[in-house]
């Protein structure tokens, strides 16, 4: 790639600094450091840099600290960084971007990455006039809302938390840990319903209990009661000092649509995420691609690489085509992990193994369709959820004792013809760092799980890979303390 003699680099405009609009940022320095081809703007609403906004429900628990969980902003001259500036308007004939501060951004392509905002259900008393939360209701969005949390929530208060998909459980724990009296509410008739199955929510709602959470799944909120608490469809109410609604997300879409882009739940973009306007695209939570993907890091991350390489030119042909989720419950003492095909429905073809140890507080859950893996519910079975997840990447073949393999026990593998090279076995899906990555920069001198995190970006998104991070590094360092001869 050559850039022409005397050309000036071509400005690009990112349209928030959250976590993919950070990323875009650094990728975008990495494949061009000097900023010679490209010149980035990232402007943000928020007047704090960048953070990793899947880790709040930790500083909700005391895991982290708000400085613990920022993100790198990239020191070079190809990136300028503008927070607490919010873009107003948008006009594509002229390429602009109006700010709040009365100034116009000229752009030659424009990304959006303007994320998504906590949805407030029509409860009464949840939300003002205003759309504003209502006296003592809170989201989990923001660092602002983790300060508001806690603020109104002291050690020893009840707290209900409305919504019992992964955030609701993951924020529900973290109060746990600060000695708060927590109660889930889950209008569906179990939680968790999209990732996991009814068993296996049973027995990870009896989990919840013994920790001191109370889950009231297929339960609607009636009202909100300040001071008092949630109102049930059933006339209960439970107890509340504080709501934290983690009832669904809506996608920051206005400022697309309001300058003629095609919308609909999301902004809508192609495999080029490229939108109605070929030099606008969009990213992350915002975005609405037929291959999903919204709602997820790790997809977002995927998306903001993708385009990087467009425009800067290293990849112009570079697609991206779509997620294959992959959820963990990032819950102190619970290991959850979930992904693929778990509901039978409408499946003649599934073949399911399942163990449920209700006394024990397991349950696994195994989904195979013509010898691969589909799908998987692992609820404390940790060594199995590594090995299942790295089949289900590679759609390698399954082995045949399939009741060892999700005991985590050895197993052989089914003959595979010598040339066939599947895509390398992912250790952090996130930042889509494999089994060879993180050996490579071991043997490049990174001894610890921070330095591996350092080469290779891996444990720093949703953190749910660190133990097979720390599992690969007690190997390596096993083989390299053996002794010789």
């Amino acid at each position: 790639m050559s850039t022409v003699q005397g050309a000036s680099p071509r400005q690009i405009v990112v349209v928030g600094n959250g976590m993919v609009g950070a990323r875009f940022a650094e990728e975008t320095a990495r494949l061009d450091p000097a900023g010679e081809h490209t010149h980035v703007t990232v402007v943000g609403t928020e007047h704090h840099h960048a953070y990793n906004r899947v880790l709040l429900s930790g500083v909700v628990a005391g895991d982290y600290t708000p400085d613990q969980i920022r993100l790198p902003v990239p020191d070079t001259p190809g990136v300028t960084v503008r927070t607490g500036t919010t873009a107003t308007a948008l006009d594509t004939e002229n390429r602009t971007l109006a700010l709040d501060d009365g100034t116009h951004l000229p752009y030659d392509e424009l990304v959006l990455a303007t994320g998504a905002r906590a949805a407030f259900p029509p409860v009464t008393g949840v939300a003002a006039p205003d759309g504003a939360p209502g006296e003592g209701v809170t989201a989990l969005r923001d660092l602002a809302d983790c300060q508001r949390l806690l603020a109104l929530a002291r050690p020893g208060a009840p707290v209900v938390v409305l919504g019992g998909g992964i955030l609701g459980l993951e924020a529900a724990r973290g109060l746990v840990g600060r000695g708060m009296r927590v109660s889930v509410v889950e209008s569906s008739p179990w939680i968790m319903r999209r990732q996991i199955d009814q068993p296996a929510a049973r027995i990870l709602a009896e989990r919840y209990a013994a920790m001191g959470v109370a889950v009231h799944s297929w339960r609607v909120a009636a009202r909100w009661i300040p001071g008092t608490g949630l109102e049930l469809d059933d006339g209960r109410i439970l107890p509340g000092d504080a709501l934290v609604v983690t009832a669904g997300v809506r996608g920051n879409t206005e400022l697309a649509k309001d300058a003629g882009i095609e919308v609909e739940h999301g902004i809508v973009v192609d495999d080029r995420l490229a939108t109605s306007d070929a030099r606008v695209h969009a990213i992350g939570d915002c975005a609405q691609h037929p291959g999903g993907g919204a709602g997820l890091i790790q997809p977002g991350w995927e998306q903001a690489a993708v385009l990087a390489r467009r425009l800067t030119g290293t990849a112009p042909n570079a697609l991206y085509t779509g997620a294959r989720p992959l959820t963990r419950l990032k819950a102190q003492g619970i290991e959850l992990t979930a992904f693929g095909q778990v509901h039978e429905e409408d499946a003649e073809d599934l073949e399911t193994v399942t163990i449920s140890d209700p006394y024990g507080g397991r349950y696994a859950k195994l989904s195979v369709r013509q010898e691969k893996v589909v799908g998987a519910v692992l609820l404390g079975f940790p060594e199995a959820a590594a090995t299942l997840a790295q089949l289900y990447d590679t759609g390698a073949p399954v082995p045949a004792d399939r009741l060892a393999l999700l005991q985590g026990l050895p197993t052989t593998a089914p003959d595979q013809p010598q040339d066939q090279d599947g895509p390398p076995s992912l250790v952090c899906r996130c930042n889509a760092v494999s089994r060879t990555d993180i050996e490579q920069a071991w043997l490049d001198g990174a001894r610890t799980r921070e330095a591996i995190a350092e080469r290779t970006r891996a444990t720093t998104g949703c953190g749910g890979c660190v133990r097979d991070v720390q599992a690969l590094l007690s190997g390596m360092r096993g083989q390299a303390d053996a002794p010789v001869g």
